[in-house]
């Protein structure tokens, strides 16, 4: 059974991995996984409470995608009334070089407070205001995949991977961005010292571009209501973290709530200002314009996942890894590696089946409690895998969402990235892993 729940695994990675080259959705192969693995192993398994197991793994996953959900419809929202257009329109830089840095640290920022994919789709839109030539292009969107890439990693709402980590305790808001905020930002300046030199600085030139939008544009005839709803939608985003802290509920109770306050808004600004045949301004029409493929394949994933750990085969794994290694950095060193090759979603929940967070009882009563100690909530452990799972995603363009999204709008090829991009964000993500071990020395010291 075992080998049958691995083959599955492994053959479903290769088919999402290779989504771009057969034209098959990920999330068909997703939920095609998750629902052979537990066939198997209900089947050929022994566990007569895997009724009882399913549902426990399908409410936890659910957490999630409902977050997403109520995430993602308030991201289409702003987008929807034009609310990104007041930070395209107010990007000024005197030569490339300059834009480059700008964009970047940009996109690491806003990449915090939404998420990397749609941070990189408003930017490398935005790029095509910007430059005319393509290949400058090309290393424009790159920068800006590294930087979205990063910003997602200190941000408990930056990142899917983050998200599931922070929405099941294994790492705290205020403690993630204090011991990933520099980190992060190391693994940015260093490839942009070395994009840096493959743009000249040279002063730059208006394109002319109609825009992506056609028909009646809000940002256009009404400014001021854009402007609200981006007010307005980025606050409901920040207001999540901050309601978890003090409720102590889950954060997606929180996103709901945001995302009530703003349907009842956006209805009120519809009716006022006559805007019904206009533009799809309801919260009713914007969520079907949300990405469910993302959705559906993050069910499906997060599912199979749990499959595999139900089985057994995560421990067996980590006990692996433990015996191999038993080395931290090492450990989630390489599994920052693979998150380049294969989606860093299932490498995430596959660590937290693998890993669970420990108390101090058990680090007390362990016969290596410094290493146990890593596995404390905000231990060093979580918070290497929140940085290497969401930077080291950067070292191949089809490593994560905002590379796969950049190289769709922009038609980056796969060996040219190889070539021109992967050292620089393999430089950016061991300068980072460096600087949190600098940070870890000097606080035992």
């Amino acid at each position: 059974m075992i080998a049958a729940l691995i083959a599955i695994f492994v053959v479903g990675y290769l088919f999402i991995a290779g989504e771009h080259i057969l034209s098959v959705n990920k999330a068909s192969i997703a939920i095609i996984m998750c629902g052979l693995l537990w066939a198997v192993y209900a089947v050929c398994g022994d566990d007569p409470l895997i009724s009882t197991e399913m549902v426990e793994a399908l409410g936890d996953t659910c957490e999630i995608v409902v977050f997403l959900i109520g995430a993602m419809t308030i991201v289409e929202l702003i987008d929807r009334y034009g609310g990104f257009r007041f930070i395209v329109d107010n990007i000024k830089a005197s030569n490339k070089r300059m834009l480059m840095w700008m964009l970047a640290f940009i996109s690491f920022f806003l990449s915090a407070i939404l998420d990397n994919m749609t941070t990189t789709i408003i930017m490398v839109m935005m790029l095509r205001k910007l430059l005319s030539e393509q290949k400058e292009r090309w290393i424009f969107a790159s920068v800006i995949v590294l930087s979205a890439n990063a910003g997602g990693a200190w941000s408990p709402i930056g990142d899917i991977t983050t998200i599931m980590l922070w929405m099941k305790n294994y790492v705290t808001s205020v403690n993630l961005i204090i011991n990933l905020l520099l980190p992060s930002v190391v693994s940015v300046i260093v490839p942009l010292i070395i994009a840096s030199t493959m743009i000249k600085p040279e002063p730059i030139v208006a394109v002319v571009d109609p825009g992506y939008r056609t028909g009646y544009d809000l940002y256009v005839n009404n400014r001021k209501l854009s402007l609200i709803i981006l007010v307005c939608g980025v606050l409901g985003l920040l207001f999540v973290p901050v309601f978890k802290a003090l409720t102590h509920l889950a954060p997606y109770i929180g996103i709901l709530l945001s995302l009530g306050v703003l349907w009842v808004i956006t209805e009120i600004i519809v009716k006022k200002n006559k805007l019904d045949g206009k533009m799809d301004g309801r919260i009713s029409g914007i969520i079907h314009h949300i990405d469910m493929d993302t959705i559906i394949f993050f069910l499906g994933i997060l599912m199979a996942v749990a499959a595999l750990g139900q089985a057994g085969i995560l421990n067996s794994l980590a006990m692996w890894l433990n015996e191999t290694f038993h080395n931290a950095y090492m450990i989630n060193g390489i599994i920052g590696i693979l998150s380049s090759i294969v989606d860093n979603v299932p490498l995430v929940a596959a660590c937290m089946d693998m890993y669970p967070v420990v108390d101090q009882t058990v680090v007390e009563a362990s016969l290596d409690p410094v290493y146990t100690s890593y596995f404390l909530q905000d231990g060093l452990f979580w918070h290497l895998l929140t940085f290497c799972a969401g930077v080291g995603g950067s070292m191949l363009i089809i490593g994560s969402a905002a590379g796969v999204v950049a190289m769709g709008i922009e038609k980056i090829p796969f060996g040219w990235y190889m070539k021109r991009i992967s050292l620089m964000a393999l430089s950016g993500y061991l300068a980072g892993m460096a600087f949190i071990w600098l940070e870890t020395f000097f606080l035992e010291i």
